[in-house]
C-alpha cells in the first residue's frame, strides 16, 4: 500500500530524497494498511535534533474503541544522526523545505520518503505544462505517421 503526495511534484522541485521510519501507534498502522491517510499540506521539520512530520492525517481506525489515536498529531521520524544534521543545515537555507513524497510499507515497517525540496515559481509550472503538451503532441504526430 502506497500513499503518495501528488501535489509535491507539482509545487516543488525535489533535489534529494531520504527514507525515514515513522514512530506510530497500533491503530495508526492498521489505518495506514487500509490506505486511510492523507499527505496533503504535510511537511517535516527538524526540531531539537529530531525530525517530526506535521499535518499528516491518518484517519481513526473504525474498529478501535476509546484507545484510538489523534488523527493530526505530529509524528517522529527516524533518521541517522548525520542525515538529521545535513537536513538541518539544508533547511536553514532560504527556500528549502522537507516534504513527504510517499508513505509505504517495507516488510512490516512503515516508511516515509522525504524530499528536500525547493518551491517552484508560477512561471516554472507554466513552462513544465507547455513542455508536457509539446511532448504529447509530438508523440501523437509520430504515432499517426507510422500507422
Amino acid at each position: 500500500m502506497i500513499i503518495t503526495n501528488r501535489k509535491a511534484k507539482r509545487d516543488y522541485e525535489v533535489l534529494e530524497t531520504y527514507e525515514a521510519g515513522m514512530v506510530l501507534e497500533g491503530t495508526e498502522v492498521k489505518s495506514l494498511r487500509q490506505g486511510r491517510a492523507n499527505l496533503k499540506d504535510s511537511f517535516a521539520r527538524v526540531e531539537q535534533g529530531e525530525v517530526f512530520l506535521h499535518n499528516m492525517h491518518i484517519s481513526p481506525y473504525p474498529n478501535a474503541s476509546r484507545f484510538n489515536h489523534d488523527p493530526d498529531r505530529k509524528r517522529k521520524l527516524l533518521l541517522h544522526r548525520w542525515e538529521i544534521k545535513r537536513l538541518l543545515g539544508k533547511t536553514a537555507e532560504k527556500g528549502f523545505t522537507l516534504v513527504p513524497l510517499k508513505v509505504y510499507f517495507k516488510g512490516k515497517v512503515a516508511k516515509v520518503e522525504l524530499g528536500l525540496c525547493k518551491g517552484k515559481k508560477l512561471y516554472d509550472k507554466r513552462r513544465e505544462i507547455a513542455e508536457r503538451e509539446v511532448k504529447r503532441d509530438l508523440e501523437r504526430r509520430l504515432k499517426r505517421g507510422y500507422d
